[in-house]
């Protein structure tokens, strides 16, 4: 029988599947039943920066407009802010702390991060509150003509900085494909001492009802078509980079797994699968991989991990084109 178990930020996995930030993870009850469904760790719900800013602004305004609230000497914004952050951090850290006395598998915090201000302190106390690893999901629209890239690069270098040297833990870091030069922003945050790399991150997509005139979310769950991306990115890097690639968005089978893991991931994580699917969908791409690997003659995932990666191809060029020429070519 075929030795499934992987490391991945230097934890060890029983399995490569992730089960990403999401509200799968959001309850120590859920985490418990997808331990139990087969999961080789979970991603914790992410902590929202702009989630918090949002109700803190929310609430400061309502103090503006209350006489008996606010007052221009008044600590009471002070304290608004600070209060809806403690408490947000405070739900936060004893979710891990739960989830860690009732669970085997391990669990990786999440901080979903716009700017470089406070994650540091944050960070520091979900260390202390046992999370195995810390994941910054960094999201940042490259949308302003007037915020140059370097600016933009410099945010998610600044992030890691500040939050590498304050914790002891592995930190990974969950991108979006959206640089003016992925592979060179790829390697240069591969050197700044995080563990791991997870490609990619999936935004929010709007879209609009042209009955109402009104704007509306889209898209929400992934398509099988959207791994193809990513499993270009993995094998390109795949060898060339100093810490893990963890696959995300668009791996809904065993089929897909098994291709993340030759193009050279230590792991994927899944949501959208699990959502569409049920908790069951975990054991079935886990019981694919393993007759997989016994129908192959592999017994470990290193002996096949990053076998078609670029690294490994004797035709590199092959992930590198990105016209059609031989598909439309032979179209008559």
């Amino acid at each position: 029988m075929a030795d499934l178990t992987t490391k991945y930020l230097g934890l060890l996995l029983r399995n490569p599947v992730i089960v990403g930030s999401s509200g799968l993870t959001d309850s120590v009850d859920n985490i418990i039943e997808l331990e139990k469904a087969g999961a080789g760790a979970v991603v914790l719900k992410s902590l929202f920066e702009e989630q918090i800013m949002l109700e803190a602004d929310a609430r400061l305004r309502k103090a503006y407009e209350n006489d008996m609230i606010y007052s221009a000497k008044s600590e009471t914004l002070d304290y608004i802010d600070l209060h809806i952050k403690e408490d947000t951090v405070t739900n936060y850290i004893k979710l891990i702390r739960e989830a860690k006395k009732r669970t085997v598998i391990p669990v990786i915090a999440s901080i979903n991060c716009i700017t470089s201000m406070e994650w540091t302190s944050f960070a520091t106390r979900i260390e202390e509150a046992g999370a195995d690893a810390l994941e910054l999901n960094i999201a940042i629209l490259p949308s302003d003509i007037d915020y140059d890239h370097a600016a933009i690069e410099g945010t998610y270098l600044d992030i890691i900085t500040r939050v590498t040297s304050k914790v002891r833990i592995p930190v990974a870091i969950k991108i979006g494909p959206y640089f003016s030069n992925l592979a060179q922003m790829i390697s240069k945050l591969s050197g700044t001492g995080i563990k791991g790399i997870v490609l990619f991150n999936r935004f929010y997509s709007p879209d609009f009802d042209i009955n109402t005139l009104t704007e509306k979310s889209s898209n929400t769950l992934s398509h099988p078509a959207e791994s193809s991306n990513v499993l270009r990115w993995v094998a390109l890097m795949s060898g060339r980079v100093q810490c893990d690639l963890a696959s995300s968005t668009g791996i809904h089978d065993g089929k897909a797994l098994i291709k993340q893991l030759l193009a050279g991931a230590s792991a994927v994580q899944v949501v959208s699968t699990v959502y569409s699917n049920g908790i069951g969908q975990i054991q079935k791409m886990v019981e694919d991989l393993e007759n997989w690997m016994d129908e192959k003659g592999y017994n470990y995932i290193d002996q096949f991990k990053g076998k078609m990666s670029r690294s490994e191809s004797t035709n590199p060029s092959s992930f590198e084109r990105i016209q059609f020429m031989k598909y439309f070519s032979e179209i008559v």
